[in-house]
């Protein structure tokens, strides 16, 4: 009898135990007292997605939303919510992330994680191809929908601004202060249901800060993921390829201009030559002033051919003074003998 009733005790625990992880299952959103290091002093700033009922945070390093009354990051490979701004956070199942939370463009994730590369920056994240076909066939025409019928965003919970620093509230507190300051009502049923739940059962202060365990992937899972980081080894390994191409054509054409260039200068230089010797030779005026050295050459000997005139000229005069003199012996002469 002892045995019977120990065996229907373990039996009953462990229905407790699968109904307790059915509803955690059904409800998509874990409690909140994950701890994901994210340690906002403030109330952060945030600004409506376009297009969409989603705020981000710009100024925050972290992919962190407002969505449909509750907060959300994508972290580690893993979606977090809470109803305060700085946590405590539940871990969020990928079967039970929000529509909307999943159609963000990626543009507005301001730590991508690296498989993200390649994927058009205007377009959300390709989820069925990161979690698997199961995935996929579970949230199928997540990524379709009518843009122009999106809901109006949820009003900000402002009444939060004031409650910064040591100020802040424990987790007990939170759910008073929200649901006394914040009247909005979530339209996602994961939502409706993770607020039922807190309501239902608040976590104990010890339990703040514990981690979480991740969940659990399937074979098919895992295996999708190892295709997924393979083919974004060979992406990256192609960008690294087109970059050393491009680095090489880049260097091959600069050369080439280079050259160019090079040959230009050179050619020029040659052009404005014979326009410096031509510059560098005295004008005509100057060559008139100066006469050259043949002409200094005929000037000298026309000098010299006049001192010879004056001096024939001196020796004339004595020649002349001779023959009078000697005219006059000879009329001398006559008149004795007459």
């Amino acid at each position: 009898m002892q045995r019977i009733r120990y065996g229907l005790i373990v039996i009953g625990i462990l229905l407790c135990l699968v109904t307790s992880a059915a509803a955690q299952v059904s409800i998509g959103i874990g409690m909140p007292s994950v701890s994901i290091g994210i340690n906002l002093p403030l109330f952060p700033q945030l600004v409506v997605v376009p297009g969409y009922p989603v705020y981000y945070a710009p100024q925050v390093d972290a992919n962190y939303f407002f969505y449909d009354g509750m907060y959300w990051v994508y972290q580690n490979d893993n979606w977090y919510a809470s109803s305060w701004y700085n946590g405590p956070w539940g871990i969020v199942q990928p079967y039970y992330v929000p529509l909307y939370i999943l159609r963000i463009p990626v543009s507005y994730y301001r730590q991508p994680p690296l498989y993200f590369r390649g994927w058009q920056s205007n377009a959300p994240p390709r989820w069925g191809q990161h979690w698997g076909r199961d995935w996929e066939q579970r949230r199928n025409g997540w990524d379709r929908w009518n843009r122009g019928s999106a809901p109006a965003p949820a009003p900000l919970p402002a009444y939060q601004r004031q409650y910064s620093g040591d100020k802040y509230p424990r987790v007990e507190q939170q759910q008073k202060l929200r649901s006394q300051q914040y009247r909005f009502q979530p339209r996602e049923k994961v939502v409706r249901e993770h607020f039922k739940q807190v309501e239902q059962k608040a976590p104990a202060p010890a339990q703040r800060g514990r981690q979480e365990a991740a969940p659990v992937r399937s074979p098919a899972q895992s295996e999708q993921r190892q295709q997924n980081d393979q083919k974004l080894q060979q992406q990256k390994q192609q960008n690294d390829q087109r970059q050393q191409q491009q680095r090489q054509q880049n260097d091959q054409r600069q050369q080439q201009q280079q050259r160019q260039q090079n040959d230009q200068r050179q050619q020029q230089q040659k052009q404005q030559q014979p326009a410096v010797q031509h510059q560098q030779q005295p004008p005509a005026a100057q060559r008139q002033q100066q006469p050259p050295a043949a002409q200094q050459k005929q000037q000298q000997p026309a000098a010299q051919h006049q001192q010879p005139a004056a001096e024939q000229h001196q020796q004339q005069e004595p020649n002349r003074e001779r023959g009078q003199g000697q005219n006059k012996d000879d009329e001398r002469g006559r008149g004795r003998e007459r």
